[in-house]
């Protein structure tokens, strides 16, 4: 079997690989690049491979850089099925719909403003086109093996990370040599943290593909819901207005999820909480439906007092109205909006109107890609531009790692010692170059492992 790296290498975004056995074709994942301008091209190039010519599509999770190429692929011409687990299939019918009217509203606004290369601008796909990829989604069950070809059996276990979210365990027959296993770790999630189960242990592997995001780093052993209140205390003091760019699925309800707990605790004023995300506010409603989903603490705290992700503490914001209206409410208090790296979504107006200010703080939550508005907010940028408009960054701009919904390099290197035995060969995806040169390092010293990264568009023999 061969595998074709033609995402996610070398870089945090845009997971795609292709499997290749006999003249079957399954491709783990179909994500968008994400980031500064290159990798904005990069989704505008062809695939290297013929959509038409793949038979199948598996996706680990939700996640716009796992799926949100797919409309695309689909009117390129993939016919085939598109596997997920239930939750997954119901968040993409949120996301993947709203991705192309961000794409179409954002289209529009630079044309409006004149700041596209491309004139005129266009969108990648509609949501009319994210509609009718929606058709070719099937339910794919939690640790239930199926046979996609007849040489070939895929099993997807609980990843954590988000609600869905899973690795597959890819079984194919190899010749003369019998069975072999291929998993992908897609997104892997941490243990302990509220809401989800923990990551399912590594089944014994021939190969693994696995994420390195934070390959080259530790999260703070601090607790995030600590280091919450103190930002936000911190903030709240400064008597402006709190931005949280997060990801529509995953932060948003832990962030959440925290707020409730402190308030309930008394450890925070109870300031007002806006949630400006339409696409944020029909996912907490799926977090809240797939119960089968949650940890003990969530099952019991929703059988004590209801969801903490729905209560009168949470200001839902839905019509653009009423998200404008909130350029003008006065401090303290907070909106929580997407997009979480800050490359799109009604986040960019909250930004434009609150970076001005010093009074006011921008707060990260999740993981800043390389390129992105965040990463060069939190870098220290003191000038950026948003939606062609350019402005000088005045307010305080923090970031909180212990949020990160991704396994840390000694949280990874921990599940991968729940195998039976340890994987023949690693493959390492999903992280910039110095987080995967440091974890590949890491692998080889301290467990012996085989480590490749493959470069964008490699192709190699499994």
């Amino acid at each position: 079997m061969q595998i074709g790296f033609h995402g996610a290498a070398r870089t945090v975004t845009g997971s795609r690989y292709l499997l290749s056995l006999d003249h079957y074709r399954l491709l783990v994942d179909c994500g968008l690049f994400q980031g500064g301008f290159e990798m904005h091209q990069r989704n505008w190039r062809p695939t290297p491979f013929r959509p038409s010519s793949v038979n199948d599509v598996v996706f680990t999770h939700a996640h716009i850089d796992h799926t949100g190429y797919f409309p695309r692929f689909a009117g390129d011409g993939f016919t085939g099925r598109a596997l997920a687990t239930p939750p997954t299939k119901a968040l993409l019918g949120v996301l993947l719909p709203d991705s192309g009217g961000l794409q179409e509203e954002e289209a529009r606004w630079a044309n409006k403003k004149g700041f596209s290369r491309h004139q005129p601008a266009k969108a990648l796909y509609t949501e009319d086109d994210a509609m009718r990829s929606l058709q070719l989604l099937h339910r794919l069950e939690f640790d239930q093996e199926t046979p996609l070809h007849k040489g070939l059996k895929v099993k997807l276990h609980r990843a954590g990370h988000i609600l869905g979210a899973a690795f597959a365990e890819i079984r194919y027959r190899d010749g003369d040599a019998g069975w072999k296993t291929v998993v992908f770790s897609g997104d892997l999630g941490r243990r302990g943290v509220p809401i989800l189960q923990d990551p399912a242990p590594l089944p014994a592997c021939d190969v693994l593909v696995c994420e390195s995001t934070y390959g080259d780093r530790l999260h703070e052993p601090t607790d995030p819901k600590e280091q919450l209140r103190r930002e936000l205390e911190d903030a709240f003091r400064r008597g402006g207005f709190t931005v949280i760019p997060a990801f529509a699925v995953g932060r948003t309800q832990e962030v959440l999820y925290h707020l409730f707990e402190l308030f309930e605790e008394g450890r925070l004023p109870k300031v007002p909480v806006y949630v400006d995300s339409p696409m944020a506010n029909s996912v907490v409603e799926l977090y809240c439906r797939y119960r089968s989903e949650h940890d003990v603490e969530m099952n019991e705290l929703e059988e004590a007092s209801g969801s903490p992700l729905q209560t009168p503490y949470f200001t839902v914001v839905r019509k653009r109205d009423e998200s404008k209206k909130l350029n003008f409410e006065r401090g303290p208090g907070i909106v929580i909006s997407a997009s979480g790296m800050a490359t799109g979504g009604r986040v960019l107006h909250h930004l434009l109107h609150r970076l001005r200010d010093e009074r006011n703080t921008v707060l990260f939550v999740g993981y800043q890609a390389e390129g992105t508005l965040g990463r060069r907010l939190l870098e220290g940028e003191t000038d950026v531009t948003i939606m062609g408009e350019g402005l000088a960054v005045k307010a305080a701009v923090r970031q909180i790692p212990a949020l990160s919904a991704h396994a840390d390099a000694n949280e990874l290197i921990a599940w991968m010692k729940t195998a039976p035995a340890p994987p023949k060969t690693v493959y390492l995806t999903h992280g910039e170059p110095a987080a995967q040169d440091a974890f590949a390092e890491r692998l080889r010293s301290e467990l012996g492992l085989k480590v490749h990264v493959p470069e964008p568009d490699d192709v190699v023999e499994v």
